[in-house]
This record gives structure tokens, C-alpha cells and sequence, in this order.
């Protein structure tokens, strides 16, 4: 349905574009094979006016003009919409060919690659990187293997609520969550998805790691205001311990847990396999502690110990 779309539109654009006078909606018709397969009239007329109007949303400067005969015709005339020439100064591109490189290894390098192409055939100039020497040891990436990536980018973009399972670190198995997308970001090399939660009637954020099958989008408009501000890495953060005022006392396993041992502010060896850290103490670390599963144990304070054992109760349960 989209594609076939996207496809309508781009012959509409096309012909309003390729003419030199007003098409009237009659010769419009006659030329774009979608509009010849409409059932009446009033289906052509309905799909037309939506055609324009998205058309018009995207850019595109349509003319309505009305002839001798009292008949309307419609044109986009090119000078109208041509871009302004592309005027860059050499860090400026280089700032381009930075960024295009950051999408390297995800599935946007084509898009990325053939923009800056074609900035360049316009006269964007070739120049060296002028922060190398400074930066020449760092080369840019975003990693991302999750499938759910795209789709949910484009929801982003497009602000389609979305469907998809996502497992818990807490729960065995999968379930459904109806999502109104806001933003994604990339967090200590995980991608992470921040919305509005329609089930729980909240903000949430979901690592697109624990998403399973295909994110579904649905034709429906949001039913919460989107933030002007989507502070995903701060709240993911936040849920991570980061920043937190508080300390937690737990035994980890020698030899395992080494993400929370980075975080430890205290560490001691106790000579019996175990050793004793003290770690940031913020919303959501009982979550992550149970991702260590046996391998970690808390010792204080009880509210945070109870809590993991609840958690770890309910993923036995199933």
C-alpha cells in the first residue's frame, strides 16, 4: 500500500513537473495508471485532492490556474522548485563526510552515500579532513544489527504508532506493546527506543535488542503529546543507576559481571569465589542485576534485595 503510494505520487509530481501548461484533473486522469484504475469519479477526485495536498506537504509549489474555458489546471513550475545552489565550505563538507560515514554499518550507508554523491556533483567541494591529525585515530560508527531499526526510525519520522513483542529482561517470554514512537538513540552501543506506552499509559523506553519479529505500524494518530525534548540516553541513564546518590551493596561472582564492576565505587576480595562491590543504587538496577542471574546476589539494602528476588520469581514462574 505505501509503495504503491510513494509511487502514485511520484508520477503525479512527474507530470506537474514535465508540463509546460495547466493539466486539468481530466488529462491528469488519462496519464497516471492508478487514477485510471479509480472505480468513479468520486474515488479519483478524493484520491487526487489527498495526492495534492501531500504533495504540497512535502514541498512541492503546485499552481492552480483556471483557463478561457472556466476549466482548472494544475502545474508545478520547475523554477519554482529548484533548490538554491549548494554553497559548503570545506569543513562544512567535511562535517558531511563524517557523519555519512557514521552510517557505515547500518543499513542507511546507501542513502548516505548517494546524498553526499550528489552534493558533490554539485559543486560541494572535495576537501581534506581538516581535523585530521586530531581526530585521524577515531573512525565513527553507529552499530546496528537490530532489525527493529529501520522500521521504527521510519515510524519516528512519520509518527505511526507501532506493534511489537518485547521480551523483558524479567520475563520468559514476549508480549504485545502498542507504541506511539518518539526517538531512538544510541547508548553505551545499544540502540534504545523512547514513546509513549498506550497499554501502561506512560513514557517508556525499550532497547531494540529485546524487541522479537516485526515491528508493526498502524494507521491511527498519536494519542499523547510527543515532548519537545526526548531525553532518551538521560532517562535510559537514570534507569541504568547513573548519576544516583545512593549505594548498593552486592556479591558478584569472581571472574563474572564486568559491566558492573566498571560501575563498582568500591570492591572487595572476599577468598571464596565471591567478592563484595559497592555500586550506584538508581531506578531500575534490580532489572539489570537479574540479567546476572546466580551470579550475583544482594546483600543490601533489603527494598532493592527483595525486589530481585521478585523479579527472579517471576521469571521461574514463566
Amino acid at each position: 500500500m505505501a509503495i504503491a503510494k510513494a509511487e502514485r505520487l511520484m508520477n503525479l509530481a512527474l507530470c506537474l513537473l514535465g508540463t509546460r501548461r495547466p493539466l486539468s484533473k481530466r488529462e491528469l486522469r488519462g496519464s497516471i495508471e492508478a487514477y485510471l484504475e479509480a472505480g468513479n469519479d468520486e474515488s479519483f477526485n478524493r484520491m487526487f485532492e489527498r495526492d495534492k495536498d501531500d504533495l504540497r506537504e512535502l514541498g512541492l509549489v503546485i499552481e492552480t490556474v483556471e483557463n478561457l474555458d472556466g476549466e482548472t489546471g494544475y502545474l508545478a513550475r520547475r523554477d519554482s522548485n529548484r533548490l538554491p545552489p549548494v554553497s559548503l565550505d570545506a569543513e562544512e563538507a567535511a562535517a558531511l563526510g563524517l557523519a555519512a560515514k557514521v552510517w557505515q554499518q547500518a543499513r542507511l550507508a546507501g542513502a548516505a552515500s548517494g546524498a553526499l554523491q550528489k552534493l558533490r556533483a554539485g559543486g560541494m567541494p572535495e576537501a581534506g579532513d581538516p581535523y585530521e591529525g586530531q581526530h585521524s585515530a577515531i573512525e565513527p560508527r553507529i552499530p546496528v544489527h537490530e532489525a527493529a531499526f529501520e522500521p521504527l526510525m521510519l515510524a519516528c519520522r512519520d509518527r505511526r504508532p507501532v506493534v511489537f513483542d518485547y521480551r523483558k529482561s524479567t520475563a520468559a517470554r514476549p508480549e504485545a506493546r502498542q507504541v506511539e514512537p518518539w526517538a531512538l538513540e544510541c547508548w553505551r552501543g545499544h540502540w534504545y527506543l523512547a514513546g509513549f506506552d498506550r497499554d501502561r499509559g506512560a513514557e517508556r523506553v525499550f532497547r531494540l535488542s529485546r524487541i522479537t519479529g516485526k515491528v508493526r505500524s498502524r494507521a491511527a494518530k498519536y494519542t499523547a503529546e510527543v515532548p519537545d525534548v526526548v531525553t532518551v540516553r538521560e532517562t535510559v541513564a537514570r534507569w541504568a543507576g547513573e548519576g544516583a546518590d545512593r549505594s548498593a551493596l552486592i556479591r558478584l561472582r569472581a571472574g563474572a559481571g564486568y559491566p558492573l564492576r566498571a560501575k563498582a565505587t568500591a570492591v572487595r576480595e572476599c577468598g571464596d569465589g565471591w567478592d563484595e562491590l559497592e555500586i550506584p543504587y538508581g531506578h531500575g538496577l534490580d532489572a539489570w542485576l537479574v540479567e546476572f542471574g546466580p551470579d550475583v546476589v544482594v546483600l543490601e539494602p533489603a527494598g532493592l534485595r527483595a525486589d530481585v528476588v521478585d523479579r527472579l520469581r517471576a521469571v521461574a514462574k514463566g
